[in-house]
């Protein structure tokens, strides 16, 4: 299906709006993917007047993607703002040990494949292309295993 400039949004997200949904929910999991497609309606309805859409899907999975990625840059700028210049502190409180032992949890409690990923990259500060090398995988499967990964963080953090 193609649909030409000008196309309506409201007929792409009747057609394809629970298949993304569907999908958002396994790639990013069930917590952001309501979130996820509103986001990307929105997106999508600003500019439908000015784009030819050749492949819908592709294009809506795509717009969904860039809206995960803008917000988690986000957060991660947020985070960084946040964060003291210096510690102060030699020995962590209490209260940063409690949040400790919780990280460590939700990291062990991480599917395998997503964890060796995350491990690497957080805490053996490689490179995508490193770790697809070191794993024997794609870089691309890096960055997806990456995305989910975070996004088991953040659903684990929530509860």
């Amino acid at each position: 299906m193609t649909l030409s400039k000008g196309s309506d949004p409201e007929a792409l997200f009747r057609d394809y709006g629970p298949w993304l949904l569907r999908t958002l929910q396994h790639k990013f999991g069930k917590e952001v993917a309501d979130d996820l497609l509103q986001e990307t309606y929105l997106r999508v309805t600003r500019h439908a007047a000015t784009i030819e859409i050749l492949k819908p899907k592709a294009f809506l999975l795509q717009v969904a993607r860039n809206v995960f990625l803008s917000d988690y840059r986000r957060d991660q700028n947020r985070f960084a703002l946040e964060q003291p210049l210096f510690a102060t502190r030699a020995q962590p409180a209490a209260a940063d040990q409690v949040e400790i032992v919780v990280l460590k949890d939700i990291i062990l409690g991480m599917p395998v494949k997503l964890r060796d990923v995350f491990l690497l990259s957080r805490f053996g500060a490689m490179s995508h292309q490193q770790i697809a090398d070191h794993l024997g995988i794609s870089p691309k499967t890096v960055e997806g295993r990456m995305i989910k990964a975070l996004a088991y963080c953040a659903a684990q953090l929530r509860e």
